[in-house]
């Protein structure tokens, strides 16, 4: 298992692990996380992902007795990483992406959409953050298609994990929680804008995001979500900054940051459970979100809208949220699509919202 971790522009290598830490049911669940405070203990990093799914099982309310077929938790023990050497002139490797097609039909997607907006009108939720796929055919070398996706769309949280039985490539724009010594870090990620097509349009297109009052209604919802959650256990909790627009190739993004402080020795269990997964990839409040997103969504999310990153042994945690994220498993990759669904939503709008945040893969459908 190689894990490399590029947040931040401070890239680290995690590669031959000494030892697996993984969980595929909930009967593992908690011995999981003993096992990561005992490696902890024993001086080694950890480093790997959590599954959108293992958010169940911190709650009694969303538990399955089911085993699933991709890990809930995937952690390799690690003596230490190394720091890795960004090549921009990256080895060219002949890759091919081929037939792209979503796993819903738009007529079925807009009828999602309005049964989202019903359990909003009737007081159930205040916003879902929905997700389809696009799934596709892939061949080629899955860590040269990573660079070169990094390589048109620069994102701060990118990641690469690579397994005997699957590859993750995560261009993610988007912090989970980055903890050092007790100051915890959140920056949850809502709203997308187009943008324009010539300098003058694009400052145009990015006043007219920054103040719109829908994006900044669903930014503000989550932002005080997120300082819920990071309250269940930690204090002093602050929102130093909303409504943050982030530019990348293709779009405009909105980011609020929240802070507090947690204990140095916080169980790694006990801060999840509090915060995973992120209030931004599910909706408010979240457990009826979630409960939500369970009944409409096809398919298991995955490694999409879960977290990847690594824990130190001084137990400081860096995370992302793996969205604009592949996974490619035997020639089959899968890519979530996501945005918050409120009263305001339209399904067309919401459509449009998806298709220009896949533009940066479904631009390149053909890739030497």
């Amino acid at each position: 298992m190689k894990v490399l971790i590029q947040f931040e522009k401070k890239p680290l290598l995690f590669q031959d692990p000494e030892f697996i830490i993984s969980c595929f049911n909930p009967a593992s669940f908690i011995a999981c996380f003993r096992d990561i405070e005992n490696a902890l203990k024993r001086g080694y990093y950890l480093a790997g992902f959590l599954s959108y799914e293992a958010g169940y099982y911190f709650e009694e309310r969303l538990r399955e007795d089911k085993t699933h077929d991709f890990p809930l938790i995937y952690l390799g023990a690690y003596k230490k990483p190394t720091r890795y050497k960004i090549c921009r002139a990256f080895k060219p490797f002949q890759n091919t992406i081929e037939n792209i097609q979503l796993n819903i039909t738009q007529d079925d997607y807009s009828s999602n959409i309005q049964a989202i907006r019903d359990y909003i009108a009737q007081g159930e939720v205040y916003q879902i953050t929905y997700c389809i796929k696009l799934l596709f055919k892939f061949c080629g070398d899955p860590f040269s298609l990573y660079n070169l996706l990094l390589k048109e769309q620069p994102v701060p949280y990118p990641a690469y994990i690579e397994t005997g039985k699957f590859h993750i490539l995560s261009c993610s724009p988007e912090m989970f929680i980055k903890k050092e010594f007790t100051h915890a870090v959140t920056k949850p990620m809502k709203g997308t804008w187009r943008r324009g097509d010539n300098m003058i349009s694009d400052i145009a297109a990015r006043l007219r995001f920054q103040y719109d009052f829908k994006n900044r209604a669903e930014n503000v919802m989550i932002a005080d979500l997120l300082r819920n959650d990071l309250g269940r256990v930690g204090r002093g909790i602050e929102a130093p900054k909303l409504f943050e627009v982030a530019k990348y190739k293709t779009l405009f993004q909105m980011t609020s940051t929240v802070t507090g402080h947690v204990g140095k020795d916080i169980p790694i269990y006990e801060l999840f459970a509090s915060l995973f997964p992120s209030g931004s990839v599910t909706g408010a409040p979240k457990i009826r979100a979630m409960q939500i997103i369970k009944e409409l969504e096809r398919e298991e999310r995955k490694i999409y809208t879960g977290a990847i990153g690594y824990i130190t042994p001084g137990r400081d945690i860096f995370f992302n949220i793996p969205i604009r994220t592949l996974l490619i498993r035997e020639g089959i990759g899968e890519m979530g699509i996501g945005g918050g669904i409120v009263w305001d939503s339209t399904p067309q709008g919401e459509w449009d919202e998806g298709m220009l945040k896949a533009k940066f893969l479904t631009d390149m459908s053909l890739i030497s």
